[in-house]
Order: C-alpha cells, then sequence, then structure tokens
C-alpha cells in the first residue's frame, strides 16, 4: 500500500480523460448496475476496501498544488525569489 503522494502519469491521466461517453453509455445500456453507487463493493469487493484505503492514505501531487490557496502561492513565491535572483546571477556570469 502507498502512503503520500502518488507518481504522476500523463498516459493514465489521458487515458482517463479519453475513455468517452460512448464507451459508458454502452455499458450502462448492457449493464444496468454498471456506474451505480457502491457497485464496487458488490461486484469486486477486495478491490472496493482496497481502493477506499488507497484514496485516503495517498495524495496526488496534481491536486495537492490545485487546491492550495493564493496566499500559499504568495509565500511560496516570496520564499522563491531569493534563490530564482541567486540562479539568474549564476547564468548570467
Amino acid at each position: 500500500m502507498k502512503y503520500g503522494y502518488r507518481t504522476p502519469s500523463i498516459k493514465k491521466s489521458v487515458s482517463a480523460r479519453t475513455t468517452g461517453k460512448i464507451n459508458r453509455n454502452i455499458n450502462r445500456t448492457v449493464n444496468p448496475i454498471y456506474g451505480k453507487k457502491g457497485m464496487g463493493y458488490i461486484n469486486n469487493p477486495e478491490k472496493a476496501v482496497y481502493n477506499k484505503i488507497y484514496n485516503k492514505t495517498s495524495k496526488s501531487m496534481i491536486d495537492s498544488e490545485a487546491k492550495m490557496s493564493i496566499a500559499a502561492w504568495i509565500v511560496v513565491l516570496i520564499i522563491s525569489i531569493p534563490f530564482i535572483w541567486i540562479l539568474i546571477k549564476i547564468l548570467t556570469i
């Protein structure tokens, strides 16, 4: 079981967004319980429990950055300005 930040995967991210409405609609017409809340516990209880624990104990790096408040971003920016300034000085020498 993983704890902490998840490793971002561009391939999985694109795949999740392009599965498509058509595939889900086809699955819903064929299987009436497809996509209903709580069906994971009925179809595959082991996997459902694992996923519940995994999602509670790990965080997505992308989501946690997106939820960062504006004040937190300002603090990060203020803290990083001296480092950026030093980096610019080193690169221009």
